[in-house]
């Protein structure tokens, strides 16, 4: 298919097939597995997950490529979910639940009602080349149905995914890096360079693993507040958490939880958020 990317997307398409073969062998796709693709593109990684796949769910807003897919695939093998990731109620494709549909629309009142069982299924695995300019809206998206999900393997800005897998004290770290370590295991998997998509993005690119942790290490007893003191303490990252959490924590507070108020929030690690929401709730 000649398909111009378009800007609007975020579209790079990619091409380097040993590249797609490294990612395909990392995910490691098994023939039942209930798989979302998000953003399939013209194919790269669909064409091979159906190779193992029984059934793939992809879930793609341009209506240009979805034309495409719909010719090119078998409806049996592959359901087209024309709607924006960031709409897509992934619940909904668990065997319980209403079906999202192959068409265009918008989520439901009754898309929010699920059993008790289906809500508490962890069925759903998820993959995806993210479109760069809205990446971050979509883990936190995904963040909001992690309970149904297995295990997400993305492409993604090599930027995002150091600060997604960054270790306290480091530069990249960061409020996404407590926000998605809190509730995900994560690994780099494999660097990508521009020359492997077309056209090349102007950034490097790199492909992660993230897995829902069965049981939170460091549970929040209001994970809203949990939330908020992360959001305070990097407003102004190269401020003291005495400064950042004033009016939140005072120095008794600090004190009580072990805390130096003269770090900044990229000394601490998720446990000590975590120590920090729960001391105020």
């Amino acid at each position: 298919m000649k398909h111009i990317p378009k800007k609007r997307f975020g579209q790079n398409f990619l091409i380097d097939q040993d590249i797609i073969r490294a990612l395909v062998a990392s995910i490691r796709p098994a023939p039942d597995d209930l798989m979302v693709e998000i953003g399939p593109g013209l194919g790269a990684l669909t064409q091979p997950l159906l190779e193992t796949l029984n059934h793939l769910h992809v879930v793609e807003i341009d209506r240009d490529v979805v034309a495409w897919m719909q010719n090119h695939y078998p409806a049996g093998r592959l359901t087209i979910h024309n709607i924006d990731a960031l709409k897509f109620d992934f619940a909904s494709l668990l065997p319980n639940a209403s079906s999202a549909g192959a068409t265009a629309r918008q989520p439901g009142a009754g898309d929010a009602a699920k059993t008790e069982s289906a809500c508490n299924a962890k069925q759903i695995r998820v993959v995806g080349n993210l479109p760069y300019n809205i990446s971050t809206p979509i883990l936190f998206h995904l963040l909001d149905n992690v309970d149904h999900i297995i295990d997400m393997h993305f492409m993604l800005q090599k930027e995002v995914v150091d600060r997604m897998v960054a270790a306290p004290s480091s530069a990249a770290y960061g409020r996404l890096s407590v926000m998605l370590q809190y509730r995900l295991y994560m690994e780099l998997l494999v660097d990508v360079p521009p020359e492997s998509f077309d056209p090349p993005p102007k950034v490097d690119s790199a492909f992660v693993r993230a897995v829902p942790w069965p049981a939170l290490p460091h549970p929040a007893r209001d994970e809203a507040l949990f939330a908020k003191v992360v959001t305070a303490a990097f407003s102004q990252r190269r401020k003291t958490l005495r400064n950042t959490l004033k009016g939140m924590l005072d120095d008794a507070g600090f004190s009580v939880l072990g805390i130096d108020p003269q770090l900044r929030a990229e000394n601490l690690g998720v446990a000590e958020f975590v120590a920090i929401a729960n001391h105020l709730a």
